[in-house]
């Protein structure tokens, strides 16, 4: 006894089964965490060193290089990139995806913790995390008040609200933006430590040795003991300022308030956090590398909701930008569609059957099937993402597949007069068969996805598990569940009218069907030439389709980089971000925009050069503004261009892929000059290719420099050490933390600087004095130093441990990824001697690591697919008719994207190795019946010819249910639509083309491959007449 049968005559064990599936897999479904995509992201590990006063160069040489050099060898590290800046050295450690990141995270810190002896004493401790420090923060608040300054502000989110969004679950940092922290600030001044006999060293030592806090020891009596303790004395600007310096000869004290300025202030002023042009701070949390940002979001949104209850009168805290707000969107958008295409697929399947009951039966099944995915979800460990949305939305047109050819043969049989029960058990025997072939070929098509290397294999894992999933537990509902309800629910009564004029309709269809057929018989060889247009047009037509990593979203959001002239300050950079800001804000007046952030310097660069920075422009809803992201940074990008003090880059942020720009193109080689006239020759040959906008390099080498030399014979016959040059010039010019104090319990820094006018020019220098060892006598510096002004660069790159300079850029509208990555590469390999390297980062190289592992994942898919068959059908011809169907459903998908104006990207391939499938469970339908037809003794022609005419129903409602299916992804809007519109468009119009050139080209094929070949039974035929013929003997 089958399974069908044992399904029909035990319908309650069918039912309790079922039962059992819906219970277990909505018990999974409700335990799986939502997210925005799979768990793909990369363990990446940042290490910041900040130095502040020193310049790139230095902090590569003492900073980056070593730290670089300690690390370079921790298991499963795939790359190292660093860089070098005026006051900051960041090395970006990026792993292999099987790495754990808190055993790397622990091996970093391991390394690092060897070699902190040979740091700078200068130099803040490293700073390891487990995030990318380049990346935008998740989520940002704003915190305003109408009582208190921004340096008051600051100071309270540091003692009362980061530390709670730090410790929230999946938080790699909390930081301020625009902090104004505060600290004592002595504003030296040169001229009043030049009259008193002042130097910089004179001042500090005061500070190290008067501001102390030491333990005394204790006193212990016979009884009772006493801890003695040396208290602090300063604590306010007037204690600092009657700090005695020295003693004068005329017996006078110099104190510190006669040579500086004390005054309570921000620890760093090159600072700038506007929201609608409103200066503000900010709290930005930041993401760890393998955290769910819909978990952050969460979490913060609940600690804000607590927080606002205790906060003071007057202050306000509210979410300016939430990157979640675009998952939940696209999250969202993606259920509907999964509604609206079953709706679609149910009211197909009853426009071909015209019977309400018959309807009802995969409406019932269907469920069944997507909810019996979610218990193999949730036994990998996988979670509710756009992406396993996707795969069900699809899967609901594959699904129904099984259950449409079991349903449509047991009805065929009850309208030619069998007895619903009967037919029940002979109609679903008839197909298993063509059921198991479809579900073995789908399944092999999509379980070697999970073999794609890098991100992209990770990635559509769990859209490759969740459909094959769905389709195998189809197979079972098809083969138990849906015969048991068919041989309750079908009938053989009157067909209603509607009934009549389908199946008049169906009739007709069949007709000319079978007489077109009939027709393309006597000319195979014309047939078989279209064929092979069709594959020689398909290979064509994918070779010219230009590729991407990802599609340009509409996620809601602008992003403008700002980039000012090497050198430029940070109070021009201020006046020149305003501007910038009175261009941009109208977007927001009118409407289409919300919020307009705005932060000066970059994120992370608050310690380095302050030419750079970086704004946000917040949309409105999708639903309520008339024009996408993409249409308003074209006008952004028009308008910005009026600016001639800044170099504004307009661009929208990612979503699968890396951040930044998608062009990132790295040359490497020996040295730094050899480099830059490698690199301007390829920005040379970029001027006259119009596909790359916004090009830009990280190596500039006209940040202007002021170069120091010591006179080292001069400095020794004075009594001046170098080191005593270096911490004046430190402290004088770059700000130097000495010591603390302590307010309402909490310390706070001691930092010393020449104030702004007495280090306005490069002749401030020759004022500046430092005393002699030998004489004790004030010497000038210009006594010792030469100065040289010239331009170097402000920031040093290196990746993989080899110097370079990585060129990045824009796509320009109607280009794609793939042609400007073609044009660099055959520039530099046409320009740059041979043992130039070359390398890519971000989208680049992910689209490089894509591209080359798809016709991989395709061709296995192919070989898998057909070896399936060929184990199923027991012959190594028909799987090959089968397959023909693939270049059919291929040169619709392919026409379609190169007319459509389309890429090559993630999506469009994910649905072209699934046409693989759709294409061939139609061919299976046809060969499958033909075999059948063979072994119960029909002729060869008269098989193939019947088994067409009796399969166009069950083809058409397959194929034209799949195609339903993808319908609401084909016409997709508001959030995530482009890369929906993309995967819709290939399922559509390829699963179109297949759908219908599969009723003519298996066929045909049929009839030229398959007549010299025995029917599928002849072996078993002539084993059992062999067996009649010659009884077992018993002796």
């Amino acid at each position: 006894m089958s399974i069908c049968s044992t399904s029909v005559v035990r319908p309650v064990l069918s039912v309790v089964l079922m039962l059992l599936v819906i219970v277990f897999g909505l018990i999974g479904l409700k335990r799986m965490p939502v997210r925005e995509f799979p768990d793909i992201d990369v363990p990446m590990i940042s290490i910041t060193t900040t130095y502040e006063g020193a310049s790139a160069s230095v902090v590569e040489t003492k900073i980056t290089q070593i730290i670089e050099g300690t690390v370079a060898g921790i298991e499963g590290l795939d790359s190292i990139e660093s860089q070098s800046r005026d006051g900051r050295s960041r090395i970006t450690l990026e792993f292999s995806v099987s790495r754990d990141i808190d055993a790397a995270a622990n091996d970093v810190r391991d390394r690092v913790s060897r070699i902190l002896y040979k740091l700078p004493d200068e130099s803040d401790s490293p700073v390891i995390a487990k995030y990318d420090s380049s990346n935008s923060p998740v989520m940002i608040l704003s915190v305003t008040s109408s009582s208190m300054t921004r340096m008051e502000l600051t100071d309270y989110v540091d003692r009362y609200l980061l530390d709670r969004f730090s410790v929230i679950e999946g938080v790699a940092d909390a930081s301020i933006l625009g902090a104004q922290e505060q600290s004592m600030r002595i504003w030296l001044n040169r001229t009043a430590m030049a009259a008193r006999g002042i130097t910089v060293g004179d001042i500090e030592n005061a500070l190290e040795s008067e501001n102390v806090e030491n333990p005394g020891g204790r006193i212990e009596s016979f009884e009772r003991e006493f801890v003695v303790r040396l208290n602090r004395q300063y604590y306010t600007p007037e204690d600092f300022r009657s700090m005695v310096l020295k003693r004068s000869a005329d017996g006078n004290y110099i104190r510190l308030g006669d040579v500086a300025e004390v005054s309570l202030g921000p620890r760093n002023t090159r600072q700038l956090f506007t929201t609608n042009k409103q200066p503000m701070i900010g709290i930005g949390i930041y993401k760890q590398s393998t955290a769910n940002t819909l978990t952050v979001s969460s979490g913060a949104r609940s600690l804000l909701k607590e927080l606002l209850k205790s906060l003071p009168e007057g202050m306000e805290l509210r979410i300016l930008r939430d990157e979640s707000k675009f998952i939940n969107a696209s999250i969202h958008e993606v259920e509907e569609s999964l509604v609206i295409a079953a709706v679609l697929v149910l009211l197909i399947i009853f426009l071909f059957l015209g019977s309400f009951r018959a309807s009802l039966i995969p409406a019932l099944s269907v469920p069944i099937s997507l909810i019996g995915s979610f218990i193999v979800l949730y036994m990998f460990g996988y979670s509710i993402n756009i992406l396993t949305l996707l795969a069900l939305v699809l899967a609901i047109g594959l699904v129904v597949d099984d259950t449409i050819v079991v349903l449509e043969n047991i009805h065929r049989r009850i309208e030619e007069g069998e007895h619903p029960l009967l037919a029940a058990v002979r109609g679903s025997d008839q197909v298993i068969f063509a059921v198991l072939a479809t579900t073995f070929v789908l399944a092999a098509v999509f379980m070697p996805i999970c073999l794609w290397a890098g991100q992209t294999g990770r990635l559509f894992t769990e859209f490759a598990v969740a459909m094959t999933a769905a389709v195998c537990f189809s197979s079972v509902v098809a083969l138990t569940f849906t015969p048991m309800l068919c041989s309750k629910l079908l009938t053989h009564k009157e067909v209603s009218f509607l009934g009549r004029v389908i199946e008049f309709c169906m009739k007709k269809c069949e007709h000319v069907y079978d007489q077109l057929l009939r027709a393309a018989a006597r000319i195979p060889i014309l047939i078989l030439f279209l064929f092979l247009a069709i594959c020689v047009l398909m290979v064509w037509g994918w070779a010219r389709l230009p590729s991407e990593y990802e599609p340009l979203e509409d996620r809601g959001m602008v992003n403008i980089r700002m980039q000012a002239p090497e050198g430029t300050n940070f109070y021009t950079m201020n006046d020149a971000s305003m501007e910038m800001m009175n261009m941009v804000y109208p977007i927001v007046e009118s409407g289409e925009g919300t919020i307009l952030m705005v932060v000066v310097p970059q994120f992370g660069d608050s310690q380095g050069a302050a030419n750079t920075g970086f704004a946000m422009l917040e949309l409105e809803e999708w639903a309520k503004r008339k024009r996408t992201s993409q249409q308003i940074t074209a006008e952004l990008r028009r308008k910005l261009a009026e600016i001639p003090t800044l170099k504004l880059q307009p661009f929208l942020p990612s979503g699968i892929g890396a951040r930044g720009n998608p062009v990132q193109f790295v040359i490497g080689g020996p040295d730094y000059t050899e480099l830059v006239r490698w690199r301007d020759i390829l920005l040379e040959k970029a001027k006259t290719y119009p596909g790359l906008v916004d090009v830009d390099y990280d190596y500039k080498e006209t940040t202007p420099q002021l170069h120091v030399e010591v006179d080292r014979e001069r400095a020794n016959e004075l009594g001046v050490q170098a080191k005593v040059i270096g911490t004046t010039l430190e402290t004088m010019l770059g700000s130097k933390q000495v010591t603390t104090f302590v307010d309402r319990g909490q310390e706070y820094d001691v930092v010393l600087q020449a104030d702004r006018f007495s280090r306005a020019t490069p002749s401030d220098l020759s004022n500046i004095y430092v005393r002699s060892s030998t004489s004790g006598q004030l010497v000038p510096l210009d006594n010792l130093v030469k100065i040289r002004e010239m331009g170097d660069a402000g920031r040093l790159s290196r990746y993989n441990r080899m110097r370079a300079i990585t060129i990045t850029g824009n796509v320009a509208p109607g280009y794609a990824l793939s042609d400007v990555l073609t044009f660099l590469e055959k520039t530099a390999r046409e320009n740059l001697p041979e043992y130039a390297q070359v390398a890519y980062k971000g989208q680049s190289k992910e689209l490089k690591q894509t591209t080359d592992s798809m016709l991989f994942i395709f061709g296995l898919a192919l070989l898998v697919s057909y070896l399936v068959l060929s184990a199923q059908f027991e012959s190594f011809i028909s799987p090959l008719i089968v397959m023909m169907t693939v270049p059919l459903g291929m040169i619709g998908a392919v026409t379609a994207l190169y007319f459509l104006g389309m890429t090559m990207n993630i999506y469009t391939q994910i649905g072209i190795i699934m046409l693989i499938g759709l294409a061939a469970k139609n061919g299976i339908l046809i060969v499958e019946f033909a075999n059948q037809l063979r072994d119960s003794g029909h002729k060869f022609e008269e098989a193939v010819f019947m088994a067409s005419k009796l399969r166009l129903r069950p083809i058409l409602m397959t194929g034209i249910s799949t195609v339903a299916g993808a319908i609401p992804l084909l016409v997709a809007t508001g959030a995530g639509a482009v890369s929906r519109r993309c995967l819709g468009a290939v399922v559509f119009y390829g699963g179109t083309s297949a759908c219908f050139l599969t009723l003519f080209v298996v066929p045909i094929g049929y009839l030229l491959l398959a007549r010299w070949e025995k029917s599928p039974m002849a072996l078993q035929k002539r084993l059992q007449k062999l067996d009649e013929e010659n009884p077992v003997s018993i002796e």
